[in-house]
């Protein structure tokens, strides 16, 4: 019998070993979910939700970034845009290149959606293979809406660049810590508000090039990526279809989610993930 769960190793255009992880639907249908995580994180955040699709009728495909979980880990710096243009896009290169899924549906989480949508604003010709998204508490450049947010960000930034890394793990706030270097663009992103890769690229005027149906569903107690934040994100995609989604008490919720208790607690498996479900199949074909 065949595992539900299984570890396939790809290896990117720069010689890197990535994870990517299949979870095998009861059925065999042409129903397929590609799910990646965020920094500071790995496979744990995702499968949860992975394995409630699979029970639905999905065949889920977990991306592990480089550098996390059962991925290889390298000395090397990388960056968001290091997942998105090459990480992300060696996964996709395998999913629909080489396994010919053309009903594909993505989820991710924080910095995963970020590196979702480099992908895709650099990879326009996979678009027609997605048939939906759902961000769970991503946002790039709207994090600051007043001076104590860019003081906030400012000192992390600033911290993290003597460091050389963010504690993440002693803060709380993930399972493993991430350098410098990778977390620098999200604070510039953030503390210009801009939308730009290294090389200038400005990202955020082609996001409305991206027109696949987006539901972000975030967190009422969220300051990573905090409501204002996440419908800027939102709305930079410049689609009416496009829908948010807040997670809180006074939206009839059990209570007001944080970061990561959206994707992963028990009260998310209660009542949040079925709305991305519900998203998928009003999507599907």
């Amino acid at each position: 019998m065949q595992k539900k769960e299984q570890l396939i190793k790809l290896t990117t255009k720069d010689h890197k070993e990535i994870t990517l992880w299949k979870i095998n639907s009861a059925k065999e249908n042409n129903k397929h979910v590609f799910l990646t995580h965020g920094t500071f994180s790995n496979k744990k955040i995702m499968l949860g939700i992975a394995n409630y699709l699979a029970n639905i009728g999905y065949t889920c495909w977990i991306m592990e970034w480089r550098n996390h979980g059962e991925s290889k880990v390298y000395k090397d710096t990388f960056n968001i845009e290091t997942i998105g243009l090459i990480d992300i896009k060696t996964t996709f290169n395998y999913l629909i290149d080489n396994l010919n899924l053309n009903n594909l549906h993505c989820i991710t989480h924080s910095g995963g959606g970020i590196a979702l949508t480099l992908f895709l604003i650099k990879n326009k010709t996979y678009s027609k293979n997605i048939k939906s998204i759902v961000f769970f508490n991503c946002q790039a450049f709207g994090a600051v809406n007043s001076k104590l947010d860019f003081i906030k960000i400012y000192l992390a930034k600033h911290f993290s660049s003597i460091l050389g890394f963010v504690p993440a793990i002693r803060l709380g706030i993930g399972v493993q810590n991430e350098k410098y270097f990778t977390m620098k663009s999200w604070f510039d992103w953030n503390l210009t508000k801009s939308f730009k890769g290294i090389d200038g690229f400005d990202y955020f005027s082609q996001m409305k090039t991206i027109q696949i149906p987006i539901l972000l569903i975030c967190g009422k107690n969220d300051w990573i990526a905090p409501i204002h934040g996440c419908e800027k994100y939102l709305n930079g995609f410049d689609n009416q279809t496009n829908k948010l989604v807040v997670c809180g008490i006074s939206n009839g919720f059990k209570e007001n989610y944080n970061h990561s208790r959206t994707i992963l607690s028990k009260n998310a498996s209660k009542e949040i993930w079925q709305i991305a479900s519900n998203w998928i199949k009003k999507h599907q074909t």
